[in-house]
Formats: structure tokens, C-alpha cells, sequence
């Protein structure tokens, strides 16, 4: 079990998936039940989660340049901490993009991708409260294979989304706005599978 001071930084990581995972929500329930005319105040809805996920960061920071003893090695704490705050600013990048492009109507890959950006973050949270207990968890190495195989998953629908964008007689425009969008998907999903690394990173070197 993890000492008590130590719980900050998993509870940390805890909270920062949260908010990741309200921030995927937020995008797939707007893609679902698109409006344009709401896209203005879901985008200040969006960044204030991922405002919330930069200040856990700063908080983590803050207490890691006081610490002495780190349960886990600090760059690796750093590195995490920084990987689960990029999966809520891609996520927001998401949302601005469609925002920016002024979309009329949302296409089908899109939702499918995020529903995996959703499933991913859940695997994600339920990765990282089994994290302190990372020594002897038996679910622990489940919850990352989940997210490798979801990020599978969102590459071979990212490629579908793509061809399906280009040899489908799209304008020019149309194309370009979303072959950014997709792309973004697309980084949601690896920085989900980048946190799940290092994770595995950490019980590699403990074992």
C-alpha cells in the first residue's frame, strides 16, 4: 500500500485523468447532438476543465520541487504528469478546431474516435487507481493493454477516416479542416497509450 505522503501524487494523477475523461464526455455528447450555434459556450465549458487539469499540474509541480522522497522516480513524475494534462489540451484542440473550421455537420468516424478517447480515459482512470499499488496489482497491466488495443483501434479508424476524406469528392476546404480534426483524434488516443507507457516503464524498472 502506498505510504499516506505519497497518496498526493497518485490521487494527483487520479484527478488529472478526470478531468480528461469530463473533457472526452464533453466532446462526444457535442458531437452527438451537434449544434454550431452551441459550439461557443461548450468551448468555454471545455477550457475550463482543461484550465482545472493545468492547475493540478502546477500543484504537482509545486509539490514535487519540495520533495525528498518520490514513490516513484521523478522524471517519470514529470513525465506523466505532463502526458495526462496533453491528452485534456488535445482534447480541447478538438473541439477549437471544429470550432474554428465552423462545421456544419459532423461525421461519423469523428464520433467513433472520440467514444474511443472516452473508453480510453476510462481505462486510463482505472489504470492509475490501481497505480500506487503498482508492486503487486494484478489489474493493473489489463487496464494498459485495454488502452493499447483502443489505440489500435482509433489508428485503423483514423485511416479510414482519411481515405474516406479523400477519395470521397470533398472540397478542398472541407478536407483540409477535417484532416486536422482527425489528426487531433488521433494525438487524443496516443497520448492516452503514451501515459499507459510510462506506467509500464515504472513497474519495469520496480520489478
Amino acid at each position: 500500500m502506498a505510504k499516506k505522503g505519497d497518496r498526493y501524487y497518485f490521487d494527483n494523477f487520479i484527478a488529472c485523468v478526470e478531468c480528461s475523461h469530463r473533457a472526452a464526455e464533453l466532446l462526444g455528447e457535442t458531437l452527438k447532438n451537434y449544434k454550431k450555434d452551441e459550439m461557443a459556450k461548450n468551448r468555454q465549458v471545455i477550457h475550463e476543465i482543461e484550465h482545472e487539469a493545468d492547475m493540478k499540474k502546477h500543484e504537482l509541480m509545486n509539490m514535487l520541487n519540495k520533495a525528498f522522497i518520490t514513490p516513484i522516480e521523478r522524471e517519470d513524475i514529470v513525465s506523466l504528469a505532463q502526458n495526462l494534462d496533453d491528452i485534456t489540451d488535445t482534447i480541447e484542440d478538438v473541439f477549437l478546431r471544429i470550432y474554428i473550421c465552423d462545421i456544419d455537420t459532423v461525421k461519423q468516424n469523428a464520433i467513433e474516435m472520440t467514444d474511443l478517447v472516452i473508453s480510453a480515459c476510462e481505462a486510463l482512470k482505472d489504470a492509475m487507481e490501481e497505480f500506487p499499488e503498482f508492486r503487486k496489482s494484478t489489474k493493473l497491466k489489463e487496464h494498459l493493454i485495454r488502452i493499447n488495443d483502443l489505440e489500435e483501434q482509433g489508428d485503423r479508424l483514423y485511416i479510414e477516416g482519411m481515405r474516406t476524406l479523400h477519395t470521397g469528392g470533398e472540397d478542398a476546404l472541407t478536407v483540409i479542416a477535417w484532416r486536422d480534426i482527425y489528426s487531433y483524434l488521433e494525438r487524443c488516443m496516443d497520448a492516452c497509450e503514451h501515459a499507459a507507457d510510462i506506467v509500464e516503464a515504472v513497474i519495469m524498472k520496480n520489478s
